[in-house]
Formats: structure tokens, C-alpha cells, sequence
């Protein structure tokens, strides 16, 4: 199982993106924290289990608050992907060194 989290891992770590499959496999093994970047409106309307919402415009202030440690797993994720790479980009800057997008966003994961 080690070996399988791994290549997922390796698979991903050029573009720091990951599939929503490979997202509920690597949940079942590791402990992620999974942020919704979008507004509190959006995250009301619908999020994926066990998100927490930061938006994008709150992401720098009030990440500290959830993940205190800088080399855990943080998966971002928005509509479409924008959001969540622009919060990605921030948290890189802050320091943390395991963050990935949810390649398509929410939106790919509602289309299935």
C-alpha cells in the first residue's frame, strides 16, 4: 500500500495536481487536510466530505489556525482550478511544502 501512495505521489509531484481518485485513495491511508478555496456561499452550496473552507482571500491568515504542521499533505481544490492554484502558490510562499490542486476542481468531480 506504502508503494502504491508513493507513485501516486510521484505521478503528481511535477505539477503538484491530483485526481479526485487518487485524492479518496490517499485519504483512506494518510492524514490530508482538504481545503475548499472557494467563497462561503459556494462551500454552503456544496463541497466534497470532509473539506474546510478557506477562501482564497483568506488563505494566507487563517491557514495556520488548521494546519500547523508545514510538511502535511494539503489538497486545494475550487470550481475549475484557478482559485486553487493561485492558494497553492501562497501556501508554497508561506512555506508548506506538501501542497497539491484537485486537477479540474470540484466542477470534474460533480460531472462523473
Amino acid at each position: 500500500m506504502i508503494k502504491k501512495i508513493k507513485r501516486i505521489f510521484y505521478r503528481s509531484i511535477e505539477n503538484k495536481e491530483i485526481s479526485y481518485k487518487n485524492l479518496k485513495e490517499l485519504m483512506k491511508n494518510k492524514t490530508v487536510y482538504l481545503i475548499d478555496v472557494r467563497s462561503n456561499q459556494e462551500y454552503e452550496e456544496g463541497h466534497l466530505d470532509g473539506a474546510i473552507n478557506i477562501s482564497l482571500y483568506n488563505i494566507e491568515k487563517q491557514i495556520g489556525n488548521y494546519v500547523k504542521n508545514k510538511t502535511d499533505i494539503i489538497i486545494l481544490y475550487c470550481s475549475s482550478g484557478g482559485r486553487s492554484r493561485e492558494a497553492k502558490r501562497i501556501l508554497e510562499n508561506l512555506g508548506y511544502e506538501e501542497v497539491y490542486n484537485l486537477k479540474g476542481g470540484i466542477d470534474m468531480v460533480w460531472v462523473r
